[in-house]
């Protein structure tokens, strides 16, 4: 059985969402942001731009080791920009209703941003705000790092092997096999067809699911 039917013919403790790319789709309003960054530290905008989806600000601007740059400080300023900027920002295809069906112990959002600019842009995109949500400050290392998973699955009362994770870019995939769970790709906001071993889905509106009598989640496709 392949891994996209495998998702299909088995139940789940619950389902671990990331955020941007994943149920919301923050990337022009991002993208504005980091490019003016960029330009203002010599950075080229078109190499770096590429490398900022799915990490926290403060592991993005570390790893560009820029002399004289507090990496604590311009990440706090980014963060702060991001959450005065949310033109534009929308959800993925039938996110919001799939998220706002499912039981409210049965869920999670697992995201590199820090938790104000997450709910401001859930907010912005109409995605309900859920019961677990593990942000940038609830770890001491983010994506791909597991640990951010291993948290929300710790927080449901459940093992990550037992939880089913929507992604979308590599880094969080990265830190959805180490977590050791099975993972769905969503794929709208990619500009180019991924090659991946995992099931793939364009958006929420394909998805539906089943809670049986054990309060475990069943996806379908649609």
């Amino acid at each position: 059985m392949s891994a996209h039917d495998a998702v299909f013919h088995r139940a789940f403790g619950a389902f671990l969402f990331d955020m941007d790319g994943t149920v919301l789709n923050s990337i022009p309003a991002a993208e504005r942001i980091w490019s003016a960054w960029a330009v203002r530290h010599g950075v080229d905008v078109e190499t770096f731009l590429p490398t900022i989806h799915g990490v926290r600000a403060i592991d993005t601007i570390r790893r560009l080791n820029l002399p004289g740059v507090d990496a604590e400080a311009q990440a706090a300023f980014i963060t702060e920009a991001e959450i005065a900027d949310v033109e534009g920002i929308i959800e993925i295809p039938g996110a919001a209703a799939f998220l706002q069906a499912l039981p409210a112990q049965r869920w999670a959002i697992v995201t590199s941003a820090p938790r104000d600019l997450a709910l401001r842009r859930m907010a912005a995109a109409g995605i309900p705000e859920p019961a677990v949500m593990i942000t940038a400050e609830d770890v001491s290392a983010g994506k791909p790092d597991p640990a951010g998973y291993r948290l929300a699955a710790r927080r449901l009362g459940l093992e990550p092997a037992d939880c089913l994770i929507f992604e979308d870019a590599s880094v969080g995939i990265q830190a959805a096999e180490a977590a050791g769970a099975a993972l769905m790709i969503v794929t709208t906001t990619h500009q180019h067809p991924l090659q991946t071993a995992h099931a793939t889905v364009a958006g929420y509106d394909a998805l539906a699911f089943s809670v049986d009598g054990d309060g475990r989640l069943h996806l379908q496709p649609r």
